[in-house]
């Protein structure tokens, strides 16, 4: 590629639409807002969505507190019961005047079982795709729906590579099924071949045996991967790939061709203003239910330039971030 086709990239272009946060006017000192998170400390997509809250709670007066359920690691339906179970009882201990429950099992383990239609008002944030699969919503309840960006991600695509076959591999976990059966609707005469995995090598396995059965590959993330090795799968896709992967999550970015990543801050944003919403007098189902809208474009040289591809002008001008960038100047 010619160093001077990247001379005119505006880095700090970001692919989004956004909503506008405004500080909380009133002071809430005294109210308390409880975060129950489906998952664990240390997870960027959570520690993403504590942030945005945070951003929006900081300097409100509300006394906040988190409590993480560790479903990500410990996926085990009886691990996820008995977790909701230790939720509740903290629910009910500190008496909180608003729950947020971050993603699907915080929802599915504690509020769906415990405080359906109840006199708590609840928001959600990271619930994938609809909440109906829950019942949802109940008369107390309000929040901000996750849903993928792969409309765009595979529009893009399909400029760059031949062929209309697509792979999917993402990790065995309630979440990722549900996102491959709303993926799935966006794609061309559906995936051709698809699969959920437990562990790294069996993560390893699939790709190499679809290589030359697709012409592209959907890999969501790696959340719920046993045994996952950032390090060796970078080093095991450049030794072995001749197909590209697109991906939603930028930690996959050593190796993907492209991200077309959600912002997890936009969910804890929006939960938090809505939490302040009730706080200041609303009622959850009277608070209209939303959808995130930012997404940031991600692109690797590296894996272009091994693949032979040309990313077109329009996806390095919308760029966040493009990776290989400084070598090729």
């Amino acid at each position: 590629m010619k160093k001077s086709y990247f001379l005119v990239i505006i880095l700090s272009s970001v692919l989004s639409l956004s909503f506008t946060f405004s500080s909380p006017a009133k002071n809430y000192k005294g109210k308390k807002i409880l975060l129950i998170n489906s998952y664990h400390d240390g997870l960027p997509w959570s520690d993403g969505e504590i942030r945005g809250m945070k951003s929006i709670l900081d300097g409100s007066g509300v006394e906040f507190k988190i409590e993480h359920m560790d479903t990500k690691i410990n996926p085990s339906d009886e691990f996820k019961v008995q977790a909701g179970i230790r939720a509740k009882k903290v629910i009910d201990t500190y008496k909180p005047d608003v729950v947020i429950v971050a993603d699907d099992n915080a929802f599915k383990y504690v509020i769906m079982p415990y405080y359906r239609d109840s006199d708590l008002p609840v928001v959600f944030c990271g619930i994938n795709w609809d909440i109906s699969v829950y019942g949802g919503p109940y008369s107390n309840t309000t929040g901000i729906i996750e849903v993928g960006l792969t409309s765009g991600l595979y529009n893009h695509m399909k400029k760059l590579v031949k062929g209309n076959r697509v792979g999917f591999i993402g990790p065995d976990v309630l979440s990722e099924h549900k996102n491959a059966e709303h993926y799935e609707k966006y794609i061309e005469g559906g995936y051709a071949y698809k699969e959920f995995v437990k562990d790294f090598q069996s993560w390893k396995k699939a790709y190499l045996e679809m290589q030359d059965k697709v012409d592209m590959f959907i890999v969501p993330g790696h959340a719920g991967i046993k045994g996952w090795d950032s390090d060796k799968a970078t080093e095991f896709i450049f030794e072995n790939i001749n197909k590209p992967i697109a991906t939603e999550s930028e930690d996959l970015m050593a190796f993907a061709l492209m991200a077309l990543s959600k912002v997890s801050e936009e969910q804890g944003e929006q939960a938090a203003l809505s939490a302040l919403r009730i706080l200041g007098g609303e009622k959850p189902i009277d608070i209209p239910i939303v959808f995130n809208k930012k997404g940031h474009l991600v692109l690797n040289l590296k894996v272009a330039d091994k693949l032979n591809i040309i990313y077109t002008p329009a996806m390095l001008r919308n760029a966040k971030a493009i990776i290989g960038l400084e070598e090729q100047l």
